[in-house]
């Protein structure tokens, strides 16, 4: 027990070590060459075709001299740790190759979806600093998420067996070839909670306590590699949040929540059946704080729909705190420790399988 906690321990403060180094080198690519929104803002409101001056007030300055893909840090960590071990593995052999988290079985998809989503957010984000008229569509970006999602989804179905999802106290649910389509509608889902990125530290440090309850989760399933993946990506995140902490010296921006909510989506059916455990069904729990964005983001759309007035003072909710007077301090450091109370729950939930 003790030298499987090791293999997923070690790597998580590698990572951190590496994400912290290499942060420097990052920050004065993204300074040198102004890698920055042009025009402060949000330009398109929540459905109605209005702008969002109270989002736009509370941000004016921060977005047009704080540089976007800080996300760059999270997935390159996670891929130079990942190479670290395998070389470490490879040239010495022994003990150390146990520290070898990348594996066909366990970890190859989640870290394609990091890498991909990565890449992919890379590209919009390229686009939104160098062109006025902003990255890819959002309409091109769920295409290619969802791409992505039926393709994992299919791999899950046909190659690894998997076509239920597994539930607390209870058999798992039976699916089918429905599984593929509940993939793409999870990951779309995750993929619209990307949006929390917006107040400085609160995005890094949510999503590396979500990725730490999995990591836990993982390990008690025996899917140590799973673990190891899990911690390093914590561990990344933890490097990107200790320059992201106000005032943040970049921001996650696309190449780093599309890589995330990716793989995490990835990472939970990975911890589901597959595990011989529970690792959907307490995903809105553990990401609960995800989960509410989506929720809030939805209801501000209806709301404005049906009635004709907003439900919040702006949407995502996290912005909806800060107009009522909380400082952005307060909202992100409330929103680690509702996350943190979220994960032990959900953990806990997943152990009763």
């Amino acid at each position: 027990m003790i030298l499987d906690a090791a293999r997923v321990l070690i790597p998580f403060v590698v990572a951190f070590a590496i994400g912290i180094a290499s942060a420097p080198v990052l920050t004065h690519y993204l300074y040198k060459h102004k890698a920055w929104k042009k025009k402060s803002g949000k330009h398109k409101g929540m459905g109605d075709g209005n702008g969002t001056p109270i989002f736009n007030e509370l941000h004016k300055e921060r977005e047009v001299n704080v540089p976007r893909m800080g996300g760059i840090l999270v997935w390159s960590t996670v891929a130079l740790t990942a190479l670290f071990f395998s070389a470490l593995g490879y040239f010495l052999d022994g003990p150390f190759a146990l520290l070898d988290f990348v594996t066909r079985e366990q970890t190859w998809l989640p870290l394609a979806a990091l890498l991909i989503g990565g890449a992919v957010g890379l590209v919009d984000d390229v686009l939104e600093v160098t062109q006025s008229r902003g990255g890819l569509s959002l309409l091109k970006r769920l295409l290619l998420v969802a791409t992505f999602a039926a393709f994992a989804g299919w791999w899950f179905y046909a190659k690894l067996g998997v076509a239920a999802v597994g539930v607390p106290f209870l058999e798992a649910i039976p699916l089918g070839e429905l599984f593929i389509l509940f993939f793409v509608a999870v990951t779309l889902a995750l993929y619209a909670s990307g949006v929390i990125d917006g107040i400085d530290g609160l995005a890094g440090g949510v999503f590396a306590i979500i990725f730490m309850a999995y990591a836990g989760i993982a390990f008690a399933q025996t899917q140590f590699s799973l673990a190891a993946f899990c911690a390093v990506v914590s561990g990344a995140l933890l490097a990107f949040t200790w320059f992201n902490i106000p005032p943040a010296r970049f921001y996650l921006s696309e190449t780093g929540s599309m890589a995330l909510t990716m793989a995490l989506a990835v990472t939970a059916f990975s911890a589901d059946v597959l595990g011989e455990g529970v690792g959907v069904f307490v995903l809105p729990v553990i990401a609960f704080p995800l989960a509410a964005t989506v929720v809030a983001n939805v209801l501000q759309v209806v709301w404005k729909k049906v009635f004709k007035k907003k439900l919040f003072h702006v949407a995502p909710i996290h912005h909806h705190f800060e107009a009522m007077g909380w400082p952005a301090y307060k909202v992100t450091m409330r929103y680690w420790v509702v996350t943190i109370i979220a994960g032990i729950f959900g953990v806990a939930l997943a152990l009763l399988k």
